[in-house]
């Protein structure tokens, strides 16, 4: 089982992403910005493949468990990013809500200087429900691809 995370606008705090589960679109997605040189909490990780696992200790967990008790299993981890830890899938509308993790939403706004998404909440429930089995199962694996970045097609 395979995430796309699709990269398609950028400015100098936020990146907007479509977001989808073997060609599927799901939703869409909401990281920090590109940056040459990384700073921490201010940047998104680099583009490639990675593994999903399930992270279940730390602060997301603890509050997710009891947030969505009815279907938390421990927090979408995406692992061994270089130079990144804890990077998680989680629920936020905006760059604030984020260190370098993807926030998910049901819809996005892409204003200059004004990104967001919406509806996070609900986008991480449904995503979440279709994942959890292959992350625990080690099979989940997130591609990030960088549509946004003139110079890189």
């Amino acid at each position: 089982m395979k995430l796309l995370v699709e990269r398609f606008t950028s400015d100098d705090d936020t990146t907007l992403s479509a977001v989808y589960l073997d060609g599927d679109f799901q939703c869409f997605g909401l990281e920090d910005e590109f940056r040459e040189e990384k700073v921490v909490s201010e940047t998104r990780i680099p583009s490639g493949t990675y593994k999903i696992g399930v992270r279940t200790t730390g602060g997301f967990h603890s509050r997710y468990s009891q947030k969505y008790s009815d279907i938390h299993q421990g927090m979408l981890h995406v692992l061994d990013v270089p130079g990144f830890e804890y990077i998680l899938i989680h629920v936020g509308n905006t760059d604030e809500n984020t260190a370098g993790c993807l926030l998910v939403g049901t819809g996005a706004r892409a204003g200059e200087g004004d990104m967001s998404i919406q509806s996070s909440r609900l986008a991480y429930k449904k995503l979440y429900a279709k994942v959890i089995e292959a992350a625990k199962q080690g099979s989940l694996k997130i591609e990030y691809t960088d549509r946004d970045r003139t110079d890189k097609i």
